[in-house]
């Protein structure tokens, strides 16, 4: 039997917890100062496993845990942080990094690349998009005890009158029979008009599953250097391993083709130095056909991290991606369904055995 929470109906401020059974509850708080005042963070258990959903930033997930191993990142940035506080529209087109701080982030829906102006040098699209600073609603949490789920759900809305009109409905889930937190979101076109829109999954890990030594494992059927620096850690053989923290480590990215497999899922796995630990991206290779690997190994303190992303198009300014026809086109009240899941493995036998299903993809 499914029962279901609607977050309006259950949540009278500040911090609720609400258990369901012995190992599946959820727990709601209402961030009361800083940066952060007004954000709601929904806290997901299942088992050992949490996850933290922020319902105020997109349904973006903040960080999660299986057992005692944290997944995310330690970011400059002390979030979450509400939208009313990063400024999307700064002239330089790099707002969004004001807010910047979770383990999953979605950019998108209008763009999600780098930012991109007209001729007179004025913004057109910002970093990454707006969706991931724009607040859910009918946000609710699903629970199938029969199944040991979790889930919550709700609704994200990115208009512009006379532009566009896209409905995000996401989803986040835990099992108790898996180490995977499981997205499922669907895209809709609300408007009367055809449309165009991109989608990435920007997965971020930090310590400690990245550190000196740690290394990225999957089926690369292509690897192209965004530019000249990523172009040199290609030409060392060092793409896929990672060096300790450097104050003065220039960021590097990378534009990977993934083989999937036969149900048609691409697999991306980062592991630590003696791969006791592990975490993984898995999704849907012919929606999401794009594998963008973001490597930012600078000091502790300034947000030592990679970012693991699928999706629709490469991150670069829309206008290049739409010229390579990477920009998905989309009819009147058409939808779009996408999925992915972040594995959260805490041991080198789970470890292992992800290792040996990438191999069984390379050829």
């Amino acid at each position: 039997m499914t029962a279901r929470f609607q977050l309006a109906d259950v949540f009278s401020g500040d911090k609720q917890f609400i258990r369901i059974n012995d190992s599946l509850a959820f727990e709601i708080v209402e961030h009361s100062d800083g940066l952060g005042k007004g954000v709601i963070a929904v806290t997901l258990h299942c088992g050992e496993k949490r996850v933290v959903v922020l319902p105020t930033r997109g349904l973006g997930i903040g960080e999660a845990w299986n057992g005692d191993v944290r997944f995310g990142w330690n970011s400059p940035v002390a979030g979450p942080v509400h939208p009313q506080f990063v400024p999307i529209d700064s002239p330089d087109g790099l707002g969004w990094l004001h807010g910047f701080d979770e383990m999953m982030v979605r950019c998108g829906l209008s763009s999600n690349g780098a930012p991109e102006f007209d001729t007179s040098g004025r913004l057109i699209w910002p970093l990454h998009g707006r969706i991931a600073n724009l607040p859910a609603r009918g946000v609710f949490i699903e629970v199938d005890e029969s199944l040991g789920r979790i889930s919550i759900v709700g609704i994200v809305e990115e208009t512009r009158f006379h532009f566009y009109r896209w409905v995000l409905k996401a989803s986040i889930s835990l099992c108790l029979d898996s180490d995977e937190i499981e997205i499922a979101d669907e895209v809709h076109n609300q408007s009367d008009r055809p449309g165009s829109f991109q989608l990435l999954y920007h997965c971020n890990f930090g310590p400690p599953i990245l550190e000196e030594g740690s290394r990225i494992f999957a089926p690369v059927k292509s690897v192209v250097p965004r530019d000249e620096v990523a172009t040199r850690g290609l030409s060392q053989s060092q793409w896929e391993v990672y060096k300790a923290p450097s104050a003065g480590y220039s960021e590097e990215v990378y534009f990977l083709d993934l083989a999937s497999d036969t149900e048609g899922k691409a697999l991306a796995l980062l592991t630590n130095r003696d791969q006791s630990l592990g975490a993984f991206v898995k999704y849907d290779a012919i929606r999401l056909p794009c594998f963008t690997l973001w490597k930012n190994t600078v000091g502790l303190k300034d947000g030592y991290v990679t970012g693991l992303e699928p999706g629709t198009n490469f991150p670069n300014p829309r206008s290049v991606e739409d010229q390579a026809g990477r920009v998905q086109k989309i009819a009147p009240d058409e939808s779009v369904n996408f999925s992915c899941s972040i594995g959260m493995l805490t041991n080198s036998m789970t470890v292992g055995r992800c290792r040996r299903h990438i191999d069984s993809q390379i050829t």
